[in-house]
């Protein structure tokens, strides 16, 4: 048996531990004022005086953040930057409490005027489950167990 894959004698670099680790979801948005509202009504905390910041963040409850930043802030840096227009390039996915809550979370939201991009549906995974589009076209999907349990 050979012991060429342990490189770590030879490649001091790949002995080297990496500790990078998801800490925040920064979504960029064309109206401030309504991806707040958006979000607010999924029950984040977000600061009533918020919409008049160019940036805004919530630490939510397992201590990652959610980062808004409107399409001006990010021009700032990144000049050539452009907003996505043909296809999701991030998703939210909220777990519900059961199937029914994931139905009455999406109708409401949709009664307020947001649009629907999956209505909910029993998926063949094992969850009920929606998608709603929030005001800058990102994919927020609404989820629990089939069966009711968490």
């Amino acid at each position: 048996m050979t012991d060429s894959f342990k490189t770590a004698g030879r490649y001091p670099a790949y002995r080297r531990i990496m500790t990078p680790r998801l800490d925040a979801i920064s979504l960029t948005t064309a109206d401030l004022a309504a991806s707040l509202a958006f979000y607010r009504r999924l029950g984040l905390d977000i600061p009533a005086d918020a919409e008049s910041a160019p940036h805004v963040e919530v630490t939510l409850p397992g201590g990652q953040r959610l980062l808004w930043d409107t399409e001006a802030v990010v021009r700032s840096f990144d000049p050539e930057w452009a907003a996505a227009n043909d296809g999701e390039r991030l998703g939210l996915a909220f777990l519900c409490d059961s199937p029914a809550e994931v139905d009455a979370v999406h109708d409401e939201l949709t009664g307020a005027g947001y649009r629907s991009h999956l209505k909910p549906w029993d998926a063949v995974w094992g969850q009920r489950y929606a998608v709603v589009l929030d005001p800058d076209g990102c994919a927020v999907s609404l989820f629990a167990a089939a069966d009711g349990t968490s």
